[in-house]
């Protein structure tokens, strides 16, 4: 929780107005209100741990072993990550307590994974990166510096919480959302760009954004919230979608293939399409609360409980033009 030391790898983003913006996040993080020392006491608490063991290649990741640390410390890290529920994404084995987040996210990554380009020596983004687990998933494939933006405090604490014990220097996270991209002009080699789309007002102004912020030629990965169909249209609920009252357009494939086209991406290519079901979303120890099964049709599961279609999930693969 500095400021922001990637920023002579980033010539053409506006370092003032990123620092700026940095900043005043930092004085947020440091002010007494009630909701922000809710999540940064407990990270302050077990900032010292270190794991002595680290794998990031397997679905569940891996931070640190049992015998790294002692009971009552086992104990702490235990109540600290609880404190974090709900865990979003995952799975996470953390000092050897597993973490069974409400979405199984190694099936997602499974997906990507055939179709990422080289990461190697990249700088890469990861917008609305929740806990970081897509980030610490990314390490094997050696990038040079991944920034997750994430404007929302119970993530942002959880993700320097693991980072904290698993000390990776490359990885960085902003409290900043989609909304702040265009401040890291020809920024990025690769976008991840997971499950935000169907969340924002003007999903074309906002892809327009994300391009802004990557360099000619770089790769944006697209997944989204979905209905089925060929023609190109979205679904505008009247208040709620799956329960959400936070979803705006949902659109069919070829409709946010169209988006991609028109924001100024070219080679755009869906590469996966699939139903969702509450075997990838769904409630755990660690998500408590409603979840997949609870928003769809308990006599039509080929609808949500408003009477919309049920959603699929889509991955759209395209390169800044």
């Amino acid at each position: 929780m500095i400021l922001p030391d990637y920023l002579e790898l980033l010539p053409d983003a506006d370092h003032k107005e990123i620092l700026a913006l940095c900043k005043a996040n930092l004085e947020k993080l440091a002010s007494a209100k009630k909701g922000v020392v809710r999540f940064r006491q407990p990270f302050a608490t077990v900032r010292h741990l270190r794991a002595s063991y680290l794998d990031f290649s397997r679905d569940a990741v891996s931070i640190g072993r049992r015998e790294d640390i002692n009971p009552e410390e086992y104990k702490l890290v235990k109540r600290v990550l609880q404190i974090f529920i709900p865990w979003r994404k995952g799975p996470y084995n953390v000092f050897g307590i597993e973490i069974d987040a409400e979405w199984r996210s190694c099936r997602k990554w499974d997906r990507v994974l055939p179709y990422l380009p080289d990461l190697q020596d990249k700088i890469v983004a990861d917008i609305g990166a929740s806990n970081g687990y897509y980030m610490f998933r990314m390490l094997p494939q050696r990038p040079g510096l991944v920034i997750g933006f994430e404007p929302y405090l119970q993530h942002y604490f959880t993700f320097h919480t693991l980072n904290s014990f698993a000390g990776q220097t490359n990885l960085r996270m902003e409290m900043l959302g989609v909304e702040h991209l265009g401040r890291f002009a020809n920024s990025f080699d690769v976008v991840f760009l997971m499950g935000i789309l169907y969340h924002r007002i003007s999903p074309v102004e906002s892809l327009k954004e994300v391009k802004k912020s990557m360099k000619k030629g770089g790769t944006l990965i697209v997944e989204s919230q979905a209905i089925p169909g060929a023609e190109p249209v979205a679904l505008f609920p009247e208040s709620r979608y799956a329960k959400a009252p936070g979803t705006y357009f949902v659109p069919t494939a070829n409709c946010l293939k169209n988006w991609m086209l028109r924001s100024g991406f070219v080679e755009v290519e869906t590469f996966c399409a699939h139903p969702m079901s509450s075997k990838e979303q769904r409630r755990t120890e660690w998500m408590q609360f409603e979840s997949y099964k609870d928003f769809i049709d308990p006599d039509n599961p080929a609808l949500t409980v408003e009477g919309y279609p049920a959603p699929l999930r889509v991955f759209l693969k395209g390169l800044a033009g």
